[in-house]
């Protein structure tokens, strides 16, 4: 096995399911080694035993903000350093408008937002000092155009597209890229079960993508793996969907 001075190390958060999964696979089937960061432990020992001697896991709630850095500083002594940061761990909530009450509103900006920005500050220390990292923020479609019900989540991906470009203007100088992925309607467990109940907004939904049907998480995983190597050295700063057109579909 490499050391830890030669082989890559990336941490993803909310890995063990979905997206966050797929991204893990592709960076481990690339020999990176990955932590994932996440609050289901049954999950959590599944990936283990999935991917093997490439993978670490880590339980904790990513919204305790004072745990933050012993949590990175602890990643960091045990590995010796972090290359990769994935900021894929959020929440949604599905609610009226006026229904959304403020313990709603500031409870999915301190998950999606704030946690987003204390653990890449936390990374960033590290990284510095190599003048080389990579940091990938996931966005969604949300932030690409008006979808109704989903007031709190919208405002939470339109503050990391910001925050991407601005992380990238000011550590990509230091050797940091920043750059995020806008996933389009991806076919998980989770959005099939909410598609399939509400024939109308999946019809919207393909219609209005020119590639006519939903992408797989291993989509998101493949541009993940591209974004964070060595062909990607120039990009920092990109938004990039990854939709089948439907950010630009009529």
């Amino acid at each position: 096995m490499e050391s830890n001075k030669e082989r890559q190390i990336a941490i993803v958060t909310g890995g063990a399911s979905g997206i966050g999964l797929a991204i893990t696979e592709e960076l481990v089937k690339n020999k990176i080694f990955t932590i994932i960061i996440g609050r289901d432990k049954e999950k959590l020992n599944k990936a283990k035993e999935s991917f093997g001697d490439l993978c670490d896991i880590v339980s904790a709630d990513l919204s305790d903000l004072k745990e933050m850095p012993a949590l990175i500083e602890s990643l960091h002594q045990k590995y010796g350093r972090i290359d990769i940061l994935v900021n894929n761990a959020g929440i949604n909530q599905k609610k009226e408008f006026c229904d959304v009450t403020d313990a709603d509103f500031v409870n999915i900006l301190q998950t999606n937002v704030v946690s987003v920005f204390a653990i890449s500050r936390e990374v960033v220390k590290y990284m510095l000092p190599n003048k080389k990292g990579c940091i990938i923020n996931i966005s969604s479609m949300a932030a690409q155009y008006g979808i109704p019900k989903v007031i709190a989540y919208t405002a939470s991906k339109s503050a990391i597209d910001g925050m991407t470009k601005a992380m990238a203007v000011e550590l990509s100088p230091s050797g940091i890229r920043v750059n995020a992925i806008a996933p389009g309607f991806i076919a998980t467990d989770m959005s099939a079960k909410a598609l399939d109940s509400e024939p109308e907004r999946k019809r919207k939904v393909l219609s209005r993508t020119p590639m006519g049907y939903l992408g797989t998480p291993s989509d998101v995983g493949t541009t993940a793996l591209f974004l964070a190597s060595e062909a990607a050295k120039y990009i920092t700063g990109v938004i990039l969907p990854v939709d089948g057109g439907n950010s630009i579909g009529f």
